[in-house]
């Protein structure tokens, strides 16, 4: 699906306080499998994330989606390919204040122009298949940590994504609300959907729901299996 060859990635290139977060990233990302990131922080892993997702660009390297070399593509070429082949559940959410959970999930896809009935029903769908149909009129400020991390993964699946990338989703969850995360992703999976994450919490990255565990450390791959 994703193939990652040779990849660097520099922070200040040039100054005083260089920094490469990623240094010689080879690294095959297949479809309808759960992958995950572990590594210490600092390690490379949300680096990693944001230029599979096409939120940042390699300093060295490429990028290649379904075999097409995407580096170099202008940026709203890459707004394009985010939009419709990747959802995005941040550590912190992101969600906006002053809205409501169903204003919030079909935000994404309003870009797409698709009719506003069409996007309502398939946020309704998402809401109840994660039980929280009944939040719907809520502003996600009135929300539970839980709550507002399934408004998240609903938001991150208006737009039927391809692929689903989740940076430290349980960091700010306890352990019962984390497990209730496992068993959604769980869910996705058993439906085929592909989803790269980055965890170094054990509930994470040592459930039966990942399919392969990749170790970062310094910006290298240190271990795939």
């Amino acid at each position: 699906m994703i193939e990652l060859s040779a990849i660097r990635k520099a922070f200040n290139q040039g100054r005083e306080n260089e920094f490469w977060a990623l240094d010689g990233i080879d690294l095959h990302i297949e479809a309808q499998k759960v992958t995950a990131l572990r590594g210490p922080s600092g390690s490379g892993k949300t680096t990693l994330l944001t230029l599979v997702g096409c939120l940042a660009r390699p300093t060295e390297g490429r990028v290649r989606l379904a075999g097409e070399d995407i580096s170099g593509l202008p940026e709203r070429f890459l707004t394009e390919i985010r939009r419709r082949r990747f959802g995005f559940v941040f550590q912190q959410f992101n969600l906006i204040k002053g809205l409501s959970a169903l204003d919030n999930i079909i935000l994404p896809a309003y870009p797409t122009g698709q009719p506003r009935k069409q996007l309502l029903e398939r946020a309704e769908e998402l809401l109840a298949r994660l039980k929280l149909g009944h939040r719907r009129a809520a502003k996600v400020e009135w929300l539970s940590g839980g709550e507002q991390q399934r408004v998240a993964i609903c938001r991150a699946l208006i737009n039927d994504p391809e692929l689903l990338i989740a940076d430290e989703p349980t960091a700010n969850l306890d352990s019962h609300l984390a497990r209730e995360f496992m068993a959604i992703l769980e869910a996705l999976a058993g439906d085929g959907r592909s989803i790269l994450l980055s965890s170094h919490d054990p509930l994470v990255t040592g459930s039966e729901v990942v399919d392969r565990l990749v170790e970062m450390r310094d910006g290298r791959i240190v271990d795939d299996r």
